[in-house]
């Protein structure tokens, strides 16, 4: 309890500079690209265990069932956030690493392609989904979770992201969604 109090009063009155927390890594893992490293907010436990925070009192009254993280960062996060909210976490692979029946989805990247993958019993018909990730980019990949999710029967109640990168337009390909992201880059 006495975590949860303290836990409340930072989260009401004390913002922490979360962008500060994130390394910069330009030309990675292509040039041209601007990559933002989680790794530093992570291994840091106050910024860590504040973001997740963060997340878990957004999502906290959205009823949700499961949370969903997309390969592989978004089980960094969206693992921790099931945690908190004490509802069951579903991973969403890339190809071949999920063994028995699998529904797939190929999305576009804002350097190439991928597919993702989902167990086919993962979620039931009017299961409510929170899909949590790290990035918000071109939107590609949580786009195709949630429709791997729809496929399934899922309802996605809320999407949620550490960072959000404005300047491509991600939020407009899921703007259906409610969206709420941690930390905004407009370049």
């Amino acid at each position: 309890m006495v975590n949860f109090t303290v836990t409340l009063k930072y989260l009401e009155g004390n913002d922490l500079d979360l962008k500060s927390k994130i390394r910069v890594i330009e030309d990675f893992p292509v040039e041209g690209i601007s990559f933002k490293d989680i790794t530093t907010l992570t291994r840091d436990k106050e910024a860590y265990k504040y973001s997740i925070d963060k997340i878990v009192e957004d999502l906290r009254s959205r009823g949700v069932d499961y949370v969903v993280g997309p390969e592989a960062r978004g089980f960094l996060i969206g693992a921790a956030v099931a945690y908190g909210l004490g509802v069951g976490f579903i991973p969403v692979r890339k190809p071949g690493k999920l063994p028995g029946t699998i529904a797939s989805n190929e999305y576009e990247l804002e350097y190439g392609t991928n597919t993702l993958e989902i167990h086919t019993d993962a979620i039931k018909k009017g299961d409510r989904i929170a899909i949590v990730d790290d990035l918000l980019a071109t939107g590609g990949t949580v786009l195709s979770a949630a429709k791997l999710i729809e496929s399934l029967g899922g309802e996605v109640v809320a999407i949620e992201f550490l960072i959000e990168l404005e300047s491509l337009k991600g939020r407009e390909k899921i703007k259906d969604y409610y969206i709420n992201s941690l930390v905004k880059y407009d370049k």
